[in-house]
């Protein structure tokens, strides 16, 4: 935003995709919960209805890679899954 230069949209998201299953991987090893549950699709829809959201937002992919804006030089403060959750979740040491 602060680049007066860059014209037009671009890609808001992390340099380095991930599935579902390799987010989920990565959240049970930072956070170690005593449990793990499954989220089967059912339980899926009644949580994106409890927080008024389209359930193709969770349960569909969206590969995106944000190749403009790295391509014009911003560098990620957090671009991998694990950093970005350590941070978010503040257990990083």
């Amino acid at each position: 935003m602060a680049n007066e230069g860059l014209e037009g949209v671009y890609n808001c998201s992390a340099p380095n995709p991930v599935s579902n299953r390799d987010f989920m991987k990565e959240m049970r090893k930072i956070l170690k919960p005593p449990i793990y549950l499954p989220s089967p699709k059912p339980l899926l829809q009644i949580g994106a209805f409890l927080i008024n959201t389209e359930t193709e937002l969770i349960l569909k992919s969206r590969w995106v890679v944000p190749r403009r804006l790295t391509g014009a030089g911003f560098i990620f403060k957090y671009p991998t899954v694990d950093d970005a959750l350590s941070e978010i979740l503040q257990l990083n040491a």
